[in-house]
């Protein structure tokens, strides 16, 4: 059984603990918010203990992992102090701002001998499982054009979120999934262009990319954070090949936190027919974090995702916002 300890009781803090409580194999012992009031609420909600030290709880609570669900410009503090207490650590997305604070949170992980995983829960949203498995079974044919899109309204659960040196803006937050789910596909990019507008804060939340593989895939990605009021959460993929194309739109509701409503729909076409799949609807943050429990558990590596992949998709990230800066095509550098 793997206890753990969530830190951060805002949404994604909610969202992990009740993935933890439908687990057999994982026991959530403990909340930590400075934010007494909400830390309080979620512990009580989960019934487990609630610290608003992070220290204190390390030293009096009996834990295996500890989840960081807090702003993005916290989590190599968290992660770095969970490693050095010698816990096993799972960050939700993004993982940091930059690749020099991911290679100091790989380095105590490895110092210390823990597992980290990160949150990219794309790669475990079902509708992309099967397109990967259509793709690498070949049903798909040649790969003749790609298309992503994530849009949504900014979410409005605090004013930290709006500022790209808080939050990475909306290049970071959420046009990363789309392009962590690229590079799953095709590998390590060798160049990418975009084009986007800024925010008022200097946060790229309007952002349209291409991203240029070795094996000739190229590829369009569209992320939008800034989307008008009222714009339901919507996801987009289209993989079209030589020989059938995969499809899949979901439009949720406010910031995705609605998913159980949402409207979503997977299809092939191809041999003059269309064919709606019948794909299990299941969380993908649930099946996500179950992996990485089991994983921590049988101290078996993943095969869905590794911190240089990780690593590899944060430099793609700073290549496009290179590129959104300067206006030009860049080469990715992977040191």
């Amino acid at each position: 059984m793997i206890k753990v300890a969530i830190v951060g009781a805002g949404f994604m803090g909610d969202t992990h603990a009740s993935a933890y409580s439908k687990m057999e194999s994982a026991s959530l012992v403990a909340i930590c918010d400075q934010n007494v009031e909400k830390g309080v609420q979620l512990a009580e909600k989960f019934h487990c203990r609630h610290y608003a030290d992070f220290d204190e709880m390390v030293k009096d609570c009996e834990m295996d992992l500890v989840d960081i669900c807090l702003p993005t410009f916290l989590h190599e503090r968290f992660a770095v102090r969970a490693a050095n207490a010698g816990k096993h650590i799972i960050c939700e997305k993004p993982v940091t701002l930059n690749v020099e604070s991911l290679d100091r949170m790989i380095d105590a992980a490895e110092k210390n001998h823990v597992t980290m995983y990160v949150g990219q829960v794309v790669r475990f949203w079902p509708e992309y499982v099967e397109a990967k498995r259509l793709l690498d079974k070949g049903v798909l044919g040649e790969i003749k054009s790609y298309y992503a899109a994530r849009l949504s309204e900014h979410p409005a659960w605090s004013e930290w979120y709006r500022k790209a040196e808080n939050s990475g803006g909306g290049l970071l937050d959420l046009h990363l999934h789309d392009i962590d789910y690229a590079c799953y596909l095709f590998g390590k990019p060798e160049k990418v262009y975009a084009t986007g507008k800024k925010n008022e804060y200097g946060s790229w939340n309007h952002v349209s990319s291409m991203l240029t593989f070795s094996n000739g895939v190229s590829t369009t990605i569209e992320g939008i954070l800034e989307m008008p009021e009222g714009y339901p959460f919507t996801m987009q993929l289209r993989i079209a090949g030589s020989k059938k194309a995969f499809e899949y739109i979901m439009k949720a509701g406010k910031n995705l936190e609605d998913v159980a409503s949402a409207g979503r729909a997977a299809y092939v076409y191809g041999d003059g027919e269309s064919k709606k799949l019948p794909i299990q609807e299941d969380d993908a943050y649930t099946i996500e974090l179950q992996h990485f429990v089991n994983c921590i558990d049988s101290g078996k590596p993943s095969e869905v995702l590794n911190m240089q992949q990780v690593r590899e998709v944060l430099c793609t990230i700073r290549a496009l916002h290179q590129s959104l800066e300067e206006g030009r095509e860049i080469v990715v550098s992977y040191s």
